[in-house]
């Protein structure tokens, strides 16, 4: 939007994959004021189609709610200058024991952008063949892999089932893309 315009920023705590930030900006009536930013990688999300129609899906522990969520495959870009899709296919492969033949882009989405620049990639992986399973982590040890049919998901977000924002992006456009094929 014209008229704003970042003046500086400062790092108030970092960690391993994500920093926070303290930005001053300039509105259009010239007033300054301070934001508190998230600074994130960016993300890959992705719905793995088999040849039957059923999604491939996760439910994992999340330690932001204290509790496990029905969701995509998914990671971050946690690798120096690897492409989205390259990340994908490794997610894929690490969290559900998957390789896709195919991956194409579904979406790209900010996740929170009122308070974080996390950038996420939504694919649509098809032509999948088992692999090894490579999981990262308690929660990926411990996740279970589940099957759902598209047509389920607008069931399975209103009996609140699926709450997982990126999930149901990515599962809704897959939906939609398929549907047109």
């Amino acid at each position: 939007m014209p008229g704003f315009e970042k003046l500086g920023e400062r790092e108030l705590y970092r960690a391993h994959s994500i920093w926070l930030g303290e930005a001053t900006f300039r509105g259009p009536d010239g007033a300054e004021f301070t934001r508190d930013i998230v600074h994130h990688p960016g993300a890959v999300s992705v719905v793995p189609v088999l040849d039957d129609g059923r999604v491939v899906m996760i439910r994992q522990f999340r330690a932001p709610i204290d509790g496990d969520l029905l969701e995509i495959p998914a990671g971050k870009r946690d690798v120096d200058g690897e492409p989205p899709d390259i990340t994908a296919r490794r997610e894929l492969e690490e969290e559900v024991g998957l390789l896709a033949g195919n991956v194409e882009l579904l979406v790209e989405f900010y996740n929170s952008p009122g308070f974080c620049d996390e950038h996420s990639y939504a694919f649509l992986a098809t032509g999948l063949t088992q692999c090894e399973r490579q999981p990262v982590g308690p929660e990926e040890s411990a996740m279970t892999i589940e099957y759902i049919d598209l047509d389920d998901v607008p069931r399975l977000m209103a009996a609140g089932q699926l709450v997982d924002a990126k999930s149901i992006i990515a599962l809704l456009v897959a939906r939609e893309r398929l549907a047109t094929r």
